[in-house]
């Protein structure tokens, strides 16, 4: 075990460390520089249990993505492509991480290329398994205003949002199933803001841009 934990941390030498509270990046609203990756990027918790989270890099791509903390003796790891199903090009300044103690990590990004957005759970324990979400609108993007604490996703017909701190959902509905493209997800949804208490979404509904908003709760 020790030797798997020292081939993993063997990577802080070669990685770029971002934090994990960085604030909305700035640049497109859809799209990012797909400069080449050429170092890991490393995100690490502020909990006592010190959770890490490694993205490493090959030629030029994101290769792999390690997740592990101090005491749990081993790392778990999964290809990048493999468990986005396609291939992305990602960028340091278009990705964040959030931290839930030592439980679990959220990675957030959007594709540099059509700013598609990704939300990836880690859990810490081995029993149980990652999730994806391919449909994200992440505040990484300037037309999406959403707290920090949020995860909002959308499945064309709805908007779901979840407190990351918590696993305290909610959800605001467009009415109708909508012809949503993720790969331009702007198409159809303008802008978004949303918190805590409120959801607010720009949405172009029978070829007419549409304002809807509600209060939430969080539960």
């Amino acid at each position: 075990m020790k030797f798997l934990l020292a081939i993993a941390f063997a990577f802080v030498t070669t990685i770029s460390f971002v934090a994990c509270k960085s604030s909305t990046a700035d640049g497109p609203a859809t799209f990012c520089d797909t400069v080449c990756l050429t170092d890991s990027l490393k995100f690490q918790g502020d909990h006592k249990s010190e959770p890490l989270v490694y993205i490493t890099a090959k030629d030029c791509k994101a290769d792999s993505i390690i997740w592990s903390y101090k005491s749990l003796g081993s790392f778990r790891k999964t290809g990048f492509e493999y468990l986005i199903g396609t291939k992305v090009n990602i960028n340091k300044d278009f990705i964040r991480c959030f931290f839930k103690d030592g439980d679990v990590a959220w990675l957030l990004f959007n594709d540099c290329e059509n700013g598609r957005g990704f939300q990836i759970k880690l859990p810490y324990d081995k029993n149980e398994s990652f999730s994806l979400k391919s449909s994200g609108l992440n505040n990484l993007d300037p037309k999406f205003s959403i707290s920090n604490n949020l995860v909002v996703n959308t499945d064309r017909g709805n908007l779901f949002i979840e407190d990351m701190s918590t696993g305290k959902k909610a959800a605001m509905t467009f009415g109708q199933a909508l012809d949503i493209d993720y790969d331009a997800l702007h198409d159809h949804i303008d802008s978004v803001n949303i918190t805590n208490t409120r959801a607010w979404a720009r949405v172009k509904i029978d070829k007419e841009w549409k304002v809807i908003e509600s209060n939430i709760t969080l539960e």
